[in-house]
């Protein structure tokens, strides 16, 4: 989610000649293609960029399609740039052409695959979502077909393994479409496939461990191991800024934001590469989670200022407001409010959510609001000393009361108390009802987790089961994402 000028991709050489690179089932890079690889691992897509386009042709120019591509892809993803995304369509098309000249083999199946699964999370990412399905489609198609006919080819598991996770925790409304396209997934498959390709001696070795980690953290909730295998890298690799930036979203989903803001500070002192605009935005959550109000608001101004997608701007001008509401600063808040309402889309969940409250236009709960943002970042007993200031008594609405039930439960479950987590996550289900509050599917999810954890099947099924069942809530896309591959994991 950032900037650079992209360099040239100089890919007409490929359609010179036929390529007689024997095929690899491992896929070791060439040590000056290892090189650009590791640029791009390490978002320095211009340096990644000047070294493809030095190389000469004796490099496997299956490999260097990848490496290329990978580049490009991260680049736009980073910079949500849609203008850098039109250009890498044309070279997309030019690949494609030279790969559907080639004679079928399991590298030109993998290249097929792979560049519609990286077109399809470009497309995902720029809110393209009808593009994205055919995409993915497509890519599902030609890593059928690569594992069918050439089992024993290591790299197809990496986008094997990615399109069964994204399918097999497809939101419910997009199930049916998965479904009529004749697309099946499972996060346990996937992961399984990630795992083989970690295991070997590929290149892509490295890319498969941060694949499967942070699946490990977003879709099955294993914050705890997705952290410490995310960290795992960092200890070989400590300035790589691809780890460094999955590093920070990990931590802050394990609730470690003081340690996110530690590899923040390690990536503002190590600048070379793509711009890395949205970690201003993830600074900016951790200073609010912190109580730092006017830090988080220059942040949060930073990331508005630079990042170049609308993405994550509306819930930027609300969380700013959020900050001046928590300063008791009301004509500050109320204007900030008003320019969340018009600004932006509402393609990422977080903008989302921010809409949702715009709409309700009812201001919230302070003390609630910092029991909320403590127990997010970790700051446990900061929240359980301003949970304790809360007379039940004088909260307002039935939307109050729901939520001081459900804060109590999250903070305690954050703290290790199971147990009594689970009396008032289910006392949250029940005071929610079928209000559109994302409060009790989350409560569902946390205690079919909880059930999971004592062994008890039936119990976690019908709790994540009823996470799935409530509709038109502000999370409704990840928290059900997480029901069913919790869902699928059961099976297993």
């Amino acid at each position: 989610m950032y900037l650079k000028k992209a360099g040239h991709i100089a890919c007409l050489f490929l359609f010179s000649f036929t390529p007689s690179f024997a095929s690899n089932p491992i896929w070791k890079f060439e040590p000056q293609l290892q090189k650009a690889y590791q640029f791009v691992l390490n978002l320095e897509t211009d340096k990644a960029y000047a070294e493809l386009a030095a190389m000469g042709s004796k490099i496997n120019p299956y490999h260097k399609i990848y490496v290329e591509s990978f580049c490009e892809t991260l680049d736009v993803l980073i910079s949500e740039d849609e203008i850098k995304f039109q250009k890498i369509e044309v070279n997309f098309k030019a690949r494609f052409k030279f790969l559907n000249s080639q004679k079928e083999s399991a590298e030109t199946l993998f290249l097929k695959a792979e560049l519609n699964l990286q077109r399809g999370f470009n497309f995902l990412n720029l809110g393209q979502d009808l593009n994205a399905v055919w995409a993915i489609r497509t890519a599902y198609s030609h890593a059928d077909e690569c594992l069918k006919k050439y089992p024993d080819f290591i790299p197809i598991k990496k986008t094997s393994g990615v399109i069964q996770v994204m399918v097999g925790s497809v939101p419910d409304k997009y199930s049916w479409f998965m479904s009529l396209l004749g697309m099946k997934g499972s996060v346990a498959k996937g992961q399984e496939q990630l795992q083989a390709l970690r295991n070997s001696q590929s290149s892509l070795s490295i890319e498969a461990t941060l694949l499967y980690f942070t699946i490990k953290g977003l879709i099955n909730q294993q914050h705890e191991e997705a952290t410490n295998g995310i960290l795992k890298v960092l200890e070989d690799q400590p300035y790589n800024r691809l780890a460094l930036f999955l590093g920070v979203n990990m931590l802050m989903k394990n609730a470690q934001s003081e340690k996110a803001l530690q590899l923040i500070r390690t990536l503002d002192e190590h600048t070379e590469g793509l711009p890395m605009y949205y970690m201003d935005y993830l600074k900016g959550e951790i200073l609010l989670q912190k109580g730092e109000y006017a830090s988080a608001i220059n942040a949060y101004k930073k990331f508005i200022a630079h990042y170049k997608s609308v993405n994550f701007k509306k819930d930027s001008y609300y969380k700013i407001a959020l900050c001046y509401w928590l300063q008791n600063k009301k004509e500050e808040a109320y204007k900030n409010f008003e320019i969340a309402k018009k600004t932006g889309k509402e393609v990422a969940e977080p903008d989302r959510y921010a809409s949702f409250q715009l709409r309700e236009n009812i201001l919230p709960n302070t003390k609630l609001l910092k029991v909320r943002l403590y127990t997010d970042g970790g700051y446990y007993q900061d929240a359980l000393h301003v949970l304790k200031s809360i007379d039940e008594s004088n909260l307002k609405s039935d939307k109050e009361k729901t939520e001081f039930s459900y804060r109590k439960a999250r903070l305690i479950d954050k703290m290790g108390d199971q147990a009594t987590a689970k009396l008032y996550y289910t006392k949250t289900v029940t005071l929610a009802g079928s209000n559109p509050w994302y409060f009790a599917p989350n409560a569902a999810l946390q205690l079919g987790y909880i059930a999971r954890a004592n062994n008890d099947i039936p119990a976690a099924k019908k709790y994540f089961e009823l996470a799935l069942s409530y509709k038109n809530h502000a999370y409704k896309n990840s928290i059900d994402s997480k029901a069913k591959s919790a869902l699928d994991r059961l099976k297993d």
